[in-house]
């Protein structure tokens, strides 16, 4: 087995020598492709996740990647281009070089942020800034600064992003047999921890007995679940607590058996007989026969992940229906498919704006007008401005009466403007109905718009959803998220009340239905502030994938008079629909919505998907109401289809873009609400040292008193008693709990076992 890099699973990860083998199928893995992906798409926090290698040396004692660790140094650097878009050319000139025999080139290859790596020789004699410097000057870029050393590492990419590879890579020469020395002591100990890898991947080199699955689940995934359920890899003091909890639950599916669990479970860095060790020691725990909470929502992600049927946890949204209802059908049809999905979701407030005093009864007996709200989230140059055309044509008649209603305002305060103050003026005529408003409005030019709408919805699109901001008034600085809320929810009134003869006083319910597109980036910090306050569950999010560089720009057909005559006969009916409609089919498929997404939530074990789905329920409720009306009140295959659809689509974003800001806003709220002390033996394992007492402490966030104080009184309690030989760095002073505590405390609470 011949090892030319080390892996890891992540940034953190223990650095596990790998052969080419190991290199080559790790970066054929989907789920490295699909992190990539969401990593373009703005998703920055993904790429420390992402798994690394570490070109310049192929082996670190103990997996732990530091220079003063690295037993197999290897004579190359990794040179790092960040600017994109260059990769062919540097490409195209490494090749020159290297066949004019000035440079050894290794391999050359696209990063995960499209700039470009190139890995060389080191020649003999010189140092890597001057290779660098020369490099740079030869190829004609510049490359970053920050010198890859022998213990950097490389976030690997998926094998398509590879440009050239030279066989010599994966035959490197050490530094030290470089240099004449034939045996390197270090190769018989890369050997032995070589096989971890394996481990990590979920592969065996041996011909266990063991099964590989369990109930049709590799363990390898139920590791790596676990793993993130309990918080991701451990960092280096808290790798003994780690393996003691993970082979606690893991003990539930390997049949209490450490030799079984020993074989999934990597050693994270810790010394082999330790981990051991720890192993052992939490199969002879005492522990309740029911499988704990985290083990069963691990297991249930696992299962929820191989079911094709549930698409919403998937890295790309779910894909459109291919029959699409007849008017969502028309109001696509000249656009370009990587749009489609986004103008199927964005047209829904325009159309809605048609309706006037019309109600639609939601299964809980609320009855709901057809208020929507959308916001387009996508990368900058995705093409967001793909739903202008449709919305424009939709409002057409809207526009029409609007501009008619705009002259006469203006006549209006023109006549007033002429008049003294002490002459007799016209009240405000009546009938200005204008629905379509400019973003860029005070508040109480809002509530004007709305008291002249006589109940009818607003509409506004804005190409930027900051430009809600001007909303805001000195008094309520959150007044335009609270707008998004009132207008969802029937029946609340909203308003301002003003002493002055000229000011605007009115109490109005809220009927404002809009559009907003963003950059992903900019929409996560606009609602940043109120996660948990109500307007995203209210919104409905769509997104445009990024497309490939170097892909054909997207060609859009014509809006013509043969678009608008066919659209018009729905935007008719649109109009004409008065009072409380029934859609008995639009109920029925709720309640089934209402229960797959129940369902979901309960395999995934994630209240933020249960508490967003609710009200994206009642948007997907609203949509198949539209639908409905718009086509003569008939209901076809095709909208239940498409409304399901559509809702998965709408939580897939709200979770992609929210979710995980969402989760951790309410566990830290959680962690605060917690009351009351907890046992710190009991978060300890069976075997322990003085070290990890007081880690414990300070991760307890104890300052009171000092462990030395707290050990005492658990031995003189007997809840304790040393352990082993005395060693001569007091912190790594062993302790074992005794018998009788441990008989008195048979179990584990999950939060104990995290912890």
């Amino acid at each position: 087995m011949k090892h030319f890099t080390c892996i890891g699973r992540s940034h953190g990860a223990p650095a596990i020598p790998a052969t080419r083998a190991d290199w080559e199928k790790m970066r054929r893995e989907p789920k490295l492709a699909s992190m990539c992906q969401r990593i373009a798409a703005g998703h920055e926090k993904l790429k420390r996740k992402l798994p690394i290698w570490t070109p310049c040396c192929a082996g670190f004692k103990n997996n732990h990647r530091a220079v003063k660790d690295a037993l197999v140094p290897l004579q190359r650097l990794m040179l790092d281009f960040d600017e994109k878009g260059h990769s062919k050319e540097i490409l195209k000139r490494s090749l020159q070089l290297q066949k004019e025999g000035k440079w050894e080139i290794l391999l050359v290859e696209e990063s995960v942020r499209r700039g470009t790596h190139v890995l060389i020789t080191l020649p003999e004699g010189m140092t890597p800034q001057e290779a660098q410097q020369r490099f740079s000057k030869d190829v004609g870029f510049e490359a970053d600064p920050a010198l890859k050393d022998i213990a950097r590492c490389i976030y690997m990419v998926p094998e398509e992003f590879t440009l050239y590879v030279n066989e010599r890579m994966f035959s490197p020469q050490s530094a030290t047999e470089s240099h004449g020395v034939s045996n390197n002591p270090a190769e018989e100990e890369i050997e032995k921890d070589s096989v971890e890898l394996s481990v990590l991947r979920g592969e065996k080199e041996n011909t266990s007995t063991y099964p590989q699955t369990y109930e049709d689940i590799p363990y390898s995934q139920i590791v790596e679940t676990l793993e993130e359920q309990m918080g991701g890899q451990p960092e280096h003091g808290s790798r003994n607590n780690f393996i003691f909890s993970m082979a606690c639950h893991l003990r539930y599916v390997c049949n209490d058996d450490a030799e079984w669990i020993a074989q999934i479970l990597p050693t994270y860095g810790e010394a082999r007989d330790k981990w051991m060790a720890t192993i052992r020691s939490a199969c002879a725990r005492n522990q309740t026969k029911q499988m704990p909470r985290i083990m069963k929502r691990t297991l249930n992600i696992c299962k929820s992940e191989a079911d094709t049927h549930v698409s919403d946890t998937e890295n790309e949204p779910p894909k459109m229906p291919v029959k699409l209802p007849p008017l969502i059908k028309l109001l696509v049809s000249k656009t370009p498919q990587i749009y489609r999905p986004a103008v199927a979701h964005a047209v829904f407030p325009a159309l809605a704006t048609h309706l006037w005093r019309t109600t639609f009864r939601y299964i809980d007996n609320v009855e709901h007008e057809a208020t929507l709200m959308n916001v387009l989230m996508a990368g900058t140059g995705a093409g967001k401005n793909c739903i202008t055309d449709p919305i424009n044509r939709i409002l057409k008649d809207i526009r029409k009466r609007d501009m008619d209603n705009l002259q006469r305002e203006k006549e209006w305060k023109k006549e007033m403007q002429t008049k003294g103050a002490n002459k007799d003026k016209r009240q405000r005529p009546e009938g200005l109905v204008i629905q379509e408003i400019d973003p860029d409005m005070t508040n109480a030019a809002f509530v004007q718009r709305l008291a002249d709408a006589e109940e009818r919805f607003l509409y506004t699109k804005m190409n930027e959803i900051d430009q809600f901001d001007a909303l805001k008034t000195s008094a309520r600085s959150k007044a335009h998220f609270q707008i998004m809320c009132l207008a969802f929810d029937p029946g609340n009134v909203y308003g301002q009340t003003r002493i002055g003869t000229g000011s605007v006083s009115e109490r109005v319910c809220i009927r404002f239905n809009w559009n907003a597109s963003t950059t992903i980036q900019k929409g996560q910090a606009y609602f940043r502030s109120v996660l948990t306050d109500g307007p995203i569950s209210r919104i409905n999010f769509c997104t445009i994938p990024e497309r490939p560089i170097g892909s054909e720009m997207p060609v859009y057909g014509t809006y013509d008079a043969n678009f608008d005559e066919e659209l018009r006969p729905y935007i008719e009916r649109l109009n004409r629909a008065r009072g409380p409609i029934e859609c008995k089919q639009a109920r029925t498929l709720s309640r089934k919505l209402i229960e797959e997404c129940a369902d979901f939530a309960r395999l995934s074990e994630s209240r933020v998907y249960e508490n967003l789905s609710f009200r994206a329920n009642v948007i997907a409720f609203l949509k198949a109401c539209i639908l409905y009306v718009a086509h003569g009140e008939k209901w076809d295959k095709t909208m239940e289809e498409f409304v399901r659809w559509s809702l998965r689509y709408d939580m897939w974003c709200k979770m992609q873009f929210f979710g995980g800001a969402i989760e951790a806003q309410e566990e830290a709220v959680s962690v605060v609400k917690k009351r009351g002390p907890k046992n710190l033996l009991d978060l300890l394992p069976e075997v322990f040292t003085r070290e990890e007492a007081n880690l414990m402490r300070q991760r307890q966030g104890i300052c009171r008193g000092n462990v030395k104080m707290m050990l005492e009184n658990w031995k003189k309690r007997g809840y304790i008693e040393p352990y082993g030989a005395k060693p001569e760095n007091i912190g790594q002073q062993r302790y074992i709990k005794t018998e009788a505590y441990l008989r008195e405390h048979p179990q584990q609470s999950d939060s104990q076992l995290v912890n």
